[in-house]
């Protein structure tokens, strides 16, 4: 499996320059490669080729006054600018034929991006003895080593972001490190009041990074707008913004880590609810939502579940895990967020809301998981279900898991 490590370079002030020249010249690339497709798109011409592109906006282009310039940063940098441009619109090809979630085409870049970064294959980069990162025609970089990388690396992105930090990323080629076995399944009910219940009745508070740093970014955002626009005072500003929601952002991912690396340690199954993230984030609540970062979460729990051999699965998001009784199965109908504790009117129990929901959220993807090993003739028995045994859930979907980041990994 293929993971990425993630480092923190500190160039000086020759590599910063270095850097951002060839974050200039990738960007250019980028830019008249998409320009000359959009005008082939619009003239009813054929979609042209990366070769073509390689020859006339890179070979060529460097032999013009105008992009003389190109040739003082790493042809390695040009080509693979090149190549995401071929992804990007690969995996928007991909989403209108229904292949992949749909995602928007590719849009120019600009240099006041928040995030500029180049890319390198292994002939563009090496490590050396002395701790240091070697880039092609930017030299040896300073790079703290947080932890050793368990095999060579195959590729190598440098990222700056809007805080001014640069960033190394490693793509490693790796095994997994499977777990030892455990007979322990939980379901997991994510929120805002608790940012997670499990079946087992435990619950794990929201910590609330961005509410707690939101008086400072208030203060932060005010002294930018006073500033003049196009002065360094603004842009001095701007930069203790983008510091202070870096130190945010940090803050959740770590938190997010540590929590998903022991969900996964002490289950040897987990099972989450399919969230409609981007949806829910459009209403009221849109801000506890993103300051939650349910998505980000379970993305950390879907690959640690494959890089330590345990098995994560997806319910449908229409489940109704509230409204049924994870003890004698009746569906007892739809309530408001401010119930919290309710009784079933038919065998009596007294429910908290979460742990109800979390249970259920076990049951089903427990009855999804067996009806599936019996489809493939690995089990004699299907699970009835609490409401039609035997009916299958539109909807609903087991993931096996798709490898990402770490505590300072990134997915590949």
């Amino acid at each position: 499996m293929q993971l990425r490590y993630n480092y923190r370079a500190y160039p000086d002030t020759a590599q910063c320059t270095a850097l951002a020249q060839a974050f200039g010249c990738a960007r250019v690339v980028w830019n008249d490669c998409l320009r000359v497709r959009k005008e082939a798109l619009a003239a009813g011409l054929p979609y042209v080729s990366s070769a073509v592109l390689s020859k006339t906006h890179i070979t060529q282009a460097k032999r013009t006054p105008e992009r003389s310039w190109l040739a003082d940063v790493s042809a390695v940098v040009l080509q693979q600018s090149l190549r995401d441009l071929d992804a990007a619109y690969k995996n928007f090809f991909d989403g209108q034929q229904g292949k992949r979630p749909r995602v928007g085409e590719p849009r120019y870049k600009s240099k006041r991006d928040t995030r500029q970064s180049i890319r390198l294959n292994a002939n563009s980069f090496s490590l050396r003895d002395n701790g240091t990162v070697y880039v092609a025609k930017v030299g040896d970089l300073s790079v703290r080593w947080s932890r050793p990388l368990p095999a060579a690396p195959t590729s190598l992105t440098v990222t700056k972001d809007s805080s001014g930090r640069y960033f190394l990323s490693f793509v490693v080629d790796t095994d997994a490190d499977v777990l030892p076995e455990s007979s322990i399944e939980t379901g997991v009910d994510l929120g805002l009041a608790a940012f997670a219940v499990l079946a087992d009745g435990r619950t794990i508070d929201s910590p609330r990074f961005l509410r707690r740093a939101e008086k400072k970014l208030k203060r932060l955002r005010r002294d930018l707008s006073r500033k003049e626009k196009g002065s360094r005072n603004r842009a001095v500003a701007r930069a203790k913004v983008a510091r202070q929601c870096a130190r945010v952002a940090d803050r959740r991912r770590d938190w997010h880590h540590k929590h998903s690396t022991q969900i996964i340690r002490e289950n040897q199954a987990v099972y989450v609810e399919d969230l409609a993230v981007s949806t829910l984030g459009r209403t009221r609540l849109g801000g506890s939502v993103y300051d939650a970062g349910w998505a980000q979460f379970v993305r950390m729990l879907e690959y640690k579940a494959v890089k330590h051999g345990r098995y994560f699965a997806r319910i449908g998001r229409f489940e109704p895990t509230s409204q049924r009784c994870s003890t004698c199965g009746v569906k007892d109908g739809p309530k408001p967020l401010s119930v919290r504790t309710w009784t079933c009117g038919a065998c009596g129990t007294a429910h908290d809301r979460d742990v109800n929901a979390a249970r259920n959220i076990l049951a089903a993807g427990r009855a999804d998981r067996l009806n599936a090993l019996w489809s493939t003739g690995r089990t004699g028995k299907i699970p009835a279900r609490c409401d039609e045994a035997g009916s299958h859930r539109d909807g609903r979907k087991a993931v096996a898991g798709v490898p990402g980041p770490e505590a300072g990994e990134h997915v590949k």
